[in-house]
């Protein structure tokens, strides 16, 4: 294998083994439960995905010193309650809530923007950036989040297409406060 494929493949199949089933994809998932809207939420958490991931690119390891863990895990686990309490008390027109039929775009891009600071996958990134070539390694890592992205996407419309709103609502609402709290936890 060329030098320049392992800097893509390394970061791809690493970040793909380290987000699958995370709490972003879970977050994305739910997100995606509870509109049509679905590109936006792609566009909005890929954005959001390329500058967090990029700017781990940019500066290599020392990603972790800029701003200390633990302010990081506080604002994510602020944030997720946040999230989670908005999706509880948010009110639906036409089976869609409110909440996310005008912002979807934003909300995707603040949950991942704000909570993956300091994500083992932004200081993965960083830390490949530092040893292959940067720009293989945000395309390998970006390429990763996106299929993740699109199948949890794919998986929370499925979900809705076949389940109650409100019980998905609720679930929804309740798993983003358990994360957030268990930010405080762990």
């Amino acid at each position: 294998m060329s030098k320049m494929t392992l800097d893509i493949v390394i970061p791809l199949i690493v970040t793909g083994l380290a987000e699958f089933g995370d709490k972003t994809q879970l977050s994305i998932f739910l997100l995606s439960s509870k509109t049509k809207k679905h590109f936006h939420l792609l566009l909005g958490v890929m954005l959001a995905f390329l500058i967090v991931d990029g700017t781990a690119v940019l500066i290599g390891s020392q990603i972790i010193d800029i701003v200390p863990m633990r302010f990081l895990k506080i604002i994510s686990g602020i944030i997720f309650i946040i999230f989670g309490v908005l999706i509880l008390r948010a009110k639906e027109v036409k089976g869609e809530s409110k909440l996310y039929s005008r912002n979807l775009f934003f909300s995707g891009f603040t949950l991942i923007f704000i909570t993956e600071w300091g994500d083992k996958t932004q200081i993965a990134a960083g830390i490949f950036a530092t040893k292959y070539n940067a720009l293989m390694v945000l395309m390998g890592a970006m390429t990763a989040l996106l299929l993740l992205t699109v199948m949890a996407i794919y998986l929370g419309r499925f979900v809705s297409d076949r389940a109650d709103k409100r019980v998905v609502t609720r679930i929804a609402g309740i798993v983003f406060i358990l994360m957030g709290i268990s930010f405080f936890l762990f």
